[in-house]
């Protein structure tokens, strides 16, 4: 049994990242057994999905839509907000109903973030005994190890390493989509932002080699696919722990030369966000004008006490050049309101930024205290009453340039990379190079395909628009 130990996990030293290659010589555990897989939390969760999906089904598991009917559920978790901590354990409990009541040899599993935490894993180990097995962030590659002793011993595994990390590759994959692909290009993160406890899930920074990176993207492009996003917890810090000369912009060059139409990243860091990279990515057609650019809060105050390295003005600069040397960028954030001893005023910066920057979407949220970081040490007392009223005006603020943004494309021709049929309406439905959601009639042979589409009408969340068959 190894458990998770934040001491050890917050430790970052100068030792050499060990790259592995995937093997397994575990075979035909699971067949005649199905699986169902949750996913909670980023898109490098639900790339680690891909990957245990295709683990599995090596093994001989097949896929079951209804977690019910399953011989294995797999909960991939996600610490970063309390709400995705009360949806697993939420989850947690309807599977011990189930084992209890109608499927008493359920095999459960639960890994990913909150697999890291060590308050998770002490409260699994009192309280969900019945839990077969229990892995982390670091030993995704051991998921057929893990499940064969369970399956030896029928006794509870857990196996959490709480270290700076190695990088695997090889890993097999299931891709969700067969036009879009996600890729790792770093794992961890080391900046230590006083909310966040994604540096003691991920561990340290480490990137992948520049040429693993290519060889995997041009194998998407020989298989057909039309977008590739790059991975990371901050991706604009790629290469600086290997010190190799290449970093962000280097790696973006590169891949744009692989011809692959469509190039995403996700998440940027303001600290480590580059000239150089915004000059890379104005200059190639194929990396996307739409980037995310998390701010988190418009009062330097507030931002020094999140340890974001980063004051107000040095995000509007950055937000400003962004603006200036990209044509037609649509630009993304984060932002959380009710942090600790933020004041009414603070509150406003952070809406009077908002008023500046007129962002294309926002993602905002009520501060939620996680185990172990510093600002779960902070005093908090702003009222809960005081931290949903701040959000709902933030909301309604956003909201209104989303929709300001959307309505001036009204007219316009966009590229839309078509993904499928929408639940909703019966028309097709893609994304902009912009990444705005876009809904429309047209024939299913044009899903996997990149077509031009007229906007017709816009919402605060999505766009209409009708086929150019021209």
């Amino acid at each position: 049994m190894n458990l998770p130990d934040y001491v050890e996990a917050r430790r970052r030293t100068k030792s050499k990242v060990d790259i592995e290659m995937y093997s397994n010589d575990i075979k035909g555990i699971g067949i005649g057994k199905t699986y169902h897989i949750k996913t909670y939390g980023c898109q490098m969760n639900e790339h680690d999905s891909e990957n245990i999906k295709a683990i599995l089904e090596e093994l001989g598991f097949t896929y079951c839509e209804d977690y019910e009917s399953s011989d294995l559920v797999l909960l991939n978790t996600c610490s970063i907000r309390e709400n995705a901590h009360n949806k697993a354990f939420g989850m947690l409990g309807r599977l011990k109903h189930l084992k209890e009541s109608s499927n008493p040899n359920l095999i459960v599993g639960l890994c990913g973030c909150m697999a890291q935490e060590e308050g998770v894993v002490k409260e699994i180990i009192s309280k969900y005994k019945w839990v077969n097995f229990v892995f982390g962030t670091h030993n995704l590659h051991r998921l057929p190890y893990l499940l064969n002793e369970n399956f030896k011993s029928n006794k509870s595994e857990i196996e959490v390493f709480s270290y700076e990390g190695n990088i695997i590759e090889g890993m097999p994959v299931k891709r969700d989509s067969k036009y879009k692909a996600f890729v790792n290009i770093i794992y961890g993160c080391d900046k230590f932002c006083t909310y966040c406890i994604v540096p003691f899930t991920r561990g340290k920074q480490r990137s992948r080699l520049k040429e693993d990176i290519i060889s995997e993207v041009e194998q998407l492009v020989r298989d057909g696919y039309q977008e590739v996003t790059l991975l990371g917890q901050n991706v604009n810090a790629y290469g600086k722990d290997l010190e190799l000369g290449y970093g962000m912009e280097e790696l973006l060059e590169e891949v744009s030369k692989t011809n692959i139409p469509r190039i995403r990243f996700v998440t940027s860091h303001p600290w480590d966000f580059t000239d150089g990279m915004i000059d890379v990515i104005a200059k190639h057609k194929n990396i996307m004008p739409a980037i995310h650019l998390p701010v988190q809060s418009g009062s330097s105050s507030v931002l020094k006490l999140m340890g974001r390295r980063y004051s107000k003005e040095d995000y509007l600069t950055l937000f400003s050049k962004i603006k200036e040397k990209i044509p037609n960028v649509s630009i993304s954030t984060d932002i959380i309101v009710g942090f600790p001893s933020e004041t009414e005023e603070d509150f406003k910066e952070t809406v009077e930024l908002c008023h500046f920057c007129k962002f294309d979407n926002a993602f905002t949220f009520i501060y939620s205290p996680r185990e172990n970081t510093a600002a779960a040490k902070l005093k908090d007392d702003t009222p809960l009453r005081v931290k949903e009223q701040r959000l709902n005006q933030l909301n309604d603020v956003v909201n209104k340039y989303f929709l300001e943004n959307n309505k001036k494309l009204i007219g316009e021709y966009v590229p839309v990379l078509v993904e499928g049929i929408s639940d909703k309406k019966n028309e097709l439905y893609g994304y902009t190079d912009t990444n705005k959601l876009i809904n429309f009639k047209g024939d299913e042979s044009l899903i996997g395909k990149i077509v031009r589409v007229k906007v017709t009408d816009a919402k605060t969340w999505s766009l209409d628009g009708e086929l150019d068959e021209r």
